[in-house]
């Protein structure tokens, strides 16, 4: 492609200079702690008990509670503590947001071609936390598939399909991944829906969205106008990587930027 992008980045914590091509930190074993989270319309942090992460101020967390599934921020971290576990809620699922790699400029996403980069397991939870271990879930699919070249055969309404163009067009896409044959995305609609497909030499079959909509769905839509979009730019512009690797991942630029650089304290970032 024409372009690429990689940057450097200090962690505060340890003074060191990385790479993003580096290899991965080992993860630290978890040490209970009491922590306080910041969510986003909380005048003041709320106090939660962790015993499963090596958490540190600016950690983003999900808790379990009445702010369950709202994305918090780590302020304060005490180690020294005795309390009554049946006071306090926990922390739930630590976000990571290290992320190294190559990504190159693809339109309104980054797109990188190595798996490791950005799997869709981490960056699902940048806009959703973790299912509750008590929640069961079913699924189906039919035998039916329709070319990518040709939403046509989609048979979405047109109501439901002007809403995915709106989507679309809104960068809604947050990330996009396809490896191999097995299709993913997530498209931010008033939460964060998770899209799955199935595409094989253009066809695309087994297509479902968590919003459980009957039909097709705008998420859908959306999700597959970015997966044609983000092809044809493969096609123009790849040298080789993805018929290489039989993967690509595709991040929505400021979801990028806003995970993986901004928590950043210094660095340096480098354009192609």
């Amino acid at each position: 492609m024409a372009f690429q992008i990689g940057f450097m980045a200090e962690h505060p914590e340890a003074g060191i200079m990385e790479a993003v091509q580096a290899a991965p930190r080992q993860a630290a074993q978890p040490r209970r702690s009491v922590v306080q989270v910041k969510f986003d319309g909380q005048s003041a942090p709320l106090t939660y008990y962790n015993d499963r992460f090596d958490l540190h101020c600016g950690d983003l967390v999900y808790v379990d509670g009445k702010l369950e599934g709202q994305l918090g921020r780590v302020t304060a971290v005490e180690y020294n503590f005795r309390i009554r576990l049946s006071d306090y809620r926990r922390v739930i699922a630590l976000v990571d947001t290290d992320v190294r790699g190559q990504f190159y400029l693809a339109g309104s996403h980054f797109i990188t071609f190595d798996p490791a980069a950005l799997p869709s397991g981490k960056a699902v939870r940048w806009f959703k936390a973790p299912e509750r271990e008590d929640e069961v879930f079913a699924r189906g699919s039919d035998d039916t598939s329709f070319r990518l070249n040709d939403l046509g055969g989609l048979g979405a309404r047109k109501a439901v399909w002007e809403r995915g163009e709106t989507y679309y067009y809104g960068n809604r896409v947050r990330y996009l991944c396809l490896n191999g044959m097995c299709g993913y995305a997530v498209v931010e609609g008033t939460q964060a829906y998770e899209v799955e497909f199935t595409y094989r030499n253009g066809e695309i079959s087994g297509l479902t969205c968590s919003c459980f909509c009957c039909g097709v769905c705008k998420h859908e839509v959306a999700a597959l106008l970015q997966l044609r979009e983000t092809l044809e730019m493969i096609e123009a512009h790849d040298n080789g990587e993805f018929a290489r690797t039989g993967y690509f991942a595709a991040v929505d630029k400021g979801t990028l930027f806003q995970f993986a650089v901004d928590g950043r304290e210094w660095g340096s970032l480098t354009l192609q």
